[in-house]
C-alpha cells in the first residue's frame, strides 16, 4: 500500500547503499514539481549536483561543497530536541529566510505532531507544544514536502527519522 511515508522510506532504502565504495547520494526534495512526482523537472540542477559529488569524491578537488545538512545525533533536554549535523562546508540555513519546515516529533506515545525548529548556530533545535520529552524527531517524512533547512551553500538537508528501526541491513 503507498502512503505519505512509502517515498521517504524508499530515500532511507537508498541511503544504505552509501555503505557501498565510490557511491553517493543528492537531495532533490526541494525540486519536485507541482505534480508531486518523484522524478524533479529541473533536471539541470540535479545534473550539477551530481557533479558536485563527482568533484568532490572523485576528483578530489578542494572546497567543493557536494552534500547539504546530514543529521548525525540527537539529544533531548526537556521539552526540546537538539539536531547536530555533518559539516557542510558552511553553515545552516532556512533557503526562504522563513521560519523551517518539514519537522515533526513525537513523545512516549510515537504520535508524530508538527513542529517548530530553529537554527542555533550548527544546530537546530525542535519542540512542540504538548510534547513535553521528545523521543523522536523526523525531518521531510512526508513525499510532498519540500522543507526549507539548507546549507548556505545552497543544497537542502537529508530527510531522516530519528526512530529507525534498531536492526539496520549492512551492505557489504
Amino acid at each position: 500500500m503507498i502512503t505519505p511515508e512509502t517515498l521517504p522510506r524508499f530515500r532511507e532504502a537508498q541511503e544504505l547503499a552509501l555503505q557501498l565504495p565510490r557511491t553517493g547520494m543528492i537531495v532533490t526534495t526541494d525540486l519536485a514539481d507541482s505534480l508531486g512526482g518523484i522524478h524533479p523537472g529541473y533536471k539541470w540542477e540535479v545534473g550539477r549536483r551530481l557533479a558536485l559529488l563527482a568533484l568532490a569524491g572523485t576528483y578530489k578537488q578542494p572546497n567543493v561543497v557536494a552534500t547539504g545538512p546530514v543529521f548525525r545525533s540527537l539529544k533531548v533536554k526537556g521539552a526540546v530536541a537538539t539536531l547536530t549535523f555533518a559539516p557542510t562546508g558552511g553553515r545552516l540555513v532556512s533557503k526562504d529566510g522563513k521560519p523551517l519546515t518539514g519537522f515533526t516529533v513525537a513523545g512516549a506515545d510515537g504520535v508524530f505532531v508538527p513542529a517548530q525548529a530553529r537554527i542555533e548556530g550548527s544546530q537546530v533545535l525542535v519542540s512542540a507544544p504538548g510534547v513535553a520529552r521528545p523521543v523522536a524527531v523526523r525531518f521531510g517524512w512526508h513525499e510532498v514536502l519540500q522543507p526549507n533547512l539548507f546549507s548556505d551553500q545552497g543544497l537542502p538537508a537529508r530527510p531522516f527519522r530519528t526512530n529507525q528501526p534498531e536492526a539496520r541491513v549492512s551492505i557489504r
